[in-house]
């Protein structure tokens, strides 16, 4: 029997900062509508021409590895989650695998948004416990700028998402007490276009689609991000809550025992309402949407990274991972570092 640990971290985010006040200068809003909403102060955009999702995922996986204290070609598997791939096809798991240059190890590409990090934990977790894989690299990217409507119709959903990128590298642990404990996957389809981005898909409106309303003078939001931000609050603050009950209780544990919750940064309030639930203290607590944004699958491993940067996180250390997002999907992992 084995456990996966992460061995490695790392993160990457684009150097140009957008302030909330730079919003205000293209739309309809300003720093004290966006920070009571959302508590973000800024975010980074990637600058049309320098990174794309796989970049920015290769620069976080390069710093995963070398943390790890491995060579890159010991690297088993790769697992990439994103929303916003460079190409339609392929996913960019593989180019990755090209671009640093791995070996012709297997390359699987996530779509569970804000919980494709999680979703990709939970596989890494489970190849490595099986005996299949040691070094299993897990990347979350995204590249939300290009695609946001950055104008007044689109503030609400706008303001809020960031790019980066971050990656963790899980290796196999013999000592079944420490590492991935469990996680804990979810998802409730029902509600799937609450927050989602319709076209373009094969099912509905595909890109022919659009030109010809393009060309004919229509207007056509359908490949902008929609989200019914209250619904989406709502159920979000229940369905993390649940799952990290879950994940305490199978293993024998309480919200007294947590050391560190890394919770995907959606927004401010949601991790502000768990953590007033929970009765945790700002030191068990890891936020940093006030500087990034949201950064949907890439959030958590850039929050993690930090938090261990930063000396938050030690050995021993009970460390709960939790994300709710697009699908609906949701899911948790437990710790013990």
């Amino acid at each position: 029997m084995y456990n996966s640990r992460i061995s490695g971290l790392g993160f990457y985010v684009p150097e140009n900062v957008v302030t909330n006040d730079d919003l205000s200068k293209v739309m309809d809003t300003n720093d004290e509508w966006i920070q009571e909403r959302t508590g973000i102060k800024e975010r980074r955009h990637v600058i049309k021409g320098t990174d794309t999702t796989t970049s920015m995922g290769v620069k976080a996986a390069q710093k995963a590895i070398e943390r790890a204290g491995i060579d890159k070609n010991e690297i088993d598997f790769i697992v990439f989650a994103t929303l916003s791939p460079d190409y339609y096809f392929p996913g960019p798991g593989v180019l990755v695998q090209r671009d640093l240059g791995i070996k012709t190890v297997g390359a699987l590409d996530i779509r569970n948004q804000c919980s494709g990090f999680v979703y990709g934990i939970s596989v890494a977790d489970q190849y490595i416990k099986s005996g299949m894989y040691k070094n299993v690299l897990v990347i979350g990217s995204e590249l939300h700028s290009h695609g946001l409507d950055m104008t007044t119709r689109g503030r609400g959903v706008s303001v809020i998402f960031g790019d980066g990128a971050g990656a963790a590298v899980l290796t196999r642990e013999e000592d079944t007490s420490k590492g991935i404990l469990s996680t804990h996957l979810h998802s409730e389809g029902q509600h799937a276009e609450e927050l989602s981005l319709i076209a373009p898909g094969m099912g509905k409106r595909w890109v022919n689609d659009i030109i010809a309303d393009v060309d004919s003078g229509k207007e056509d939001t359908s490949y902008f991000p929609y989200m019914n931000g209250q619904f989406v609050f709502k159920n979000a603050v229940v369905r993390f809550s649940e799952v990290i009950m879950e994940g305490l209780q199978a293993n024998n544990l309480g919200p007294q025992d947590i050391d560190m919750l890394i919770p995907h940064q959606a927004n401010l309030r949601i991790s502000q309402f768990i953590q007033k639930k929970f009765g945790l203290s700002d030191d068990q607590v890891f936020n940093n949407i006030m500087n990034y944004g949201n950064t949907t699958a890439a959030s958590i491993p850039i929050a993690l990274t930090e938090a261990w940067e930063q000396g938050k996180i030690k050995e021993g250390d009970l460390v709960v991972l939790a994300a709710f997002g697009s699908g609906f999907t949701w899911g948790s992992v437990i710790i013990r570092w």
